[in-house]
């Protein structure tokens, strides 16, 4: 996300729904599997300008973290920018280092793979033409004329770094609909001959490799049906996704298009956070900025939601330090801590725990009741209103930026003899709170 917006997943728009539009709702399976899913950060990319003492400092950041896993861009183009099998000797050099610093460190890496060089790229000769060896273009973002191309790279990182690999990641977020990453027309079937080449090209050079599809910012699962009908299913050991938006209502609904297709690989969440931006900016990367305590309140709240759901594989948070356009990092600019470098620490140390209660507050104002309160980062939440045991109106709503909520309920429901409870999706109703009034 570092050099490119990103179009948001799912409206944070207040949406209230009558009782006609109610929802059930349904808990998210879950398993107590001992030490819970792999944990870690993205770090630094490969880039002309990365550096070996770099590489060290991020992964002497992420040991310090207790990760287990990080996650880096590896560019295609920057790695074989003159033709198959010209290695850019530095490129491999860095690489090999930041390895080598992550398995001495006792982490993993998950290298997620895009970019095409421009000796491979399909790219309109309008914009080829402006293509270039030293620097990434829009050139690169063009699938390659031989997907095959792509799968022998993928075989050589795999077949060098195969020990080192938490994953490979094939190719970033193709269902992105601002074409920075998979430009040009028939995503779904360009990305699928990706996957189709990638994956057997990788297993015969590593067969322990885990190989990721997916790569998506969408959660509503059209772009995952596009694939599967596209033929990708056989293709990859789990899907990648990358949720900034309800985020966990993301997984639960990505999820369950996977079990509606036969699909039960695990999800790996490697890209998903909070920009600290607040209250210099409003927005950032097309996400809503948010206070340094609450970004950081928000990693201890996924991490404890998701630390005991058996289909998720793996999380890392997007990243480590903010840059002079992003303020989703760990550390400020200058490198100070900020309040979410201690809650990642705090989780990646111990995972399990419980998440901030949902609380809810009853007013009356005029002949309506307000309902306010707080409650979790990550999904939709539920109120319901009752008269008596008469269950008379239902809302299903999202939180602000900073996870609270105010409500007026309709007047015919009249200012007294009221019951409400609220709760989030994700932790069901035995996480509610209740007022009477």
């Amino acid at each position: 996300m570092d050099r490119r917006l990103r179009s948001t997943a799912l409206t944070l728009a207040l949406a209230v729904l009558t009782l006609a539009l109610a929802a059930s709702y349904v808990a998210p399976a879950r398993s107590y599997a001992r030490g819970g899913p792999l944990g870690g950060v993205n770090i630094l990319s490969l880039g002309p300008g990365s550096t070996m003492a770099e590489a060290d400092q991020a992964i002497a950041l992420a040991h310090r973290l207790h990760a287990s896993i990080v996650r880096t861009q590896i560019p295609w183009a920057v790695f074989e920018p003159q033709g198959a099998g010209q290695i850019n000797a530095y490129a491999q050099a860095f690489t090999d280092r930041l390895v080598a610093d992550a398995t001495a460190a006792g982490i993993r890496v998950i290298m997620s793979v895009d970019e095409t060089p421009c000796w491979a790229s399909t790219a309109p000769a309008t914009i080829a033409r402006r293509c270039s060896a030293t620097r990434l273009s829009a050139a690169n973002a063009w699938p390659p004329a031989q997907p095959g191309a792509y799968g022998a790279f993928l075989a050589y990182l795999a077949a060098r770094y195969g020990t080192g690999l938490a994953a490979l990641e094939v190719w970033n977020e193709p269902d992105q609909n601002n074409e920075d990453y998979l430009a040009g027309r028939q995503k779904p079937q360009h990305y699928a001959e990706l996957l189709r080449a990638a994956y057997p090209a990788v297993k015969q050079a590593d067969p322990h490799v885990t190989v990721l599809g997916g790569s998506l910012v969408g959660s509503n699962g059209a772009f995952l049906r596009a694939l599967y009908a596209a033929g990708i299913k056989g293709y990859y050991d789990g899907l990648a996704v990358h949720y900034y938006d309800l985020t966990l209502g993301s997984l639960r609904s990505i999820h369950e298009t996977q079990l509606a297709n036969g699909d039960t690989t695990p999800l790996w969440l490697d890209e998903f956070g909070w920009p600290s931006c607040w209250p210099g900016r409003k927005v950032e990367q097309e996400q809503p900025c948010v206070t340094p305590q609450v970004q950081a309140a928000n990693i201890r709240n996924i991490v404890h939601s998701i630390a005991s759901v058996p289909y998720v594989a793996a999380y890392a948070i997007y990243k480590t330090q903010d840059s002079l356009a992003e303020a989703f990092g760990l550390l400020s600019e200058k490198g100070a801590r900020k309040p979410s470098y201690a809650a990642l620490t705090g989780v990646l140390g111990s995972p399990f725990g419980a998440v901030s209660p949902v609380t809810l507050r009853l007013r009356r104002s005029g002949g309506h009741v307000l309902a306010s309160g707080s409650g979790p980062v990550g999904d939709f939440m539920q109120l319901e209103a009752f008269h008596g045991s008469v269950l008379r109106y239902r809302a299903l709503f999202t939180l602000d930026r900073f996870n609270r909520y105010s409500l007026a309920l309709p007047a015919v429901l009249g200012s007294s003899g009221l019951r409400v409870r609220v709760y989030q999706y994700w932790s069901g109703p035995g996480r509610d709170a209740q007022r009477s009034i």
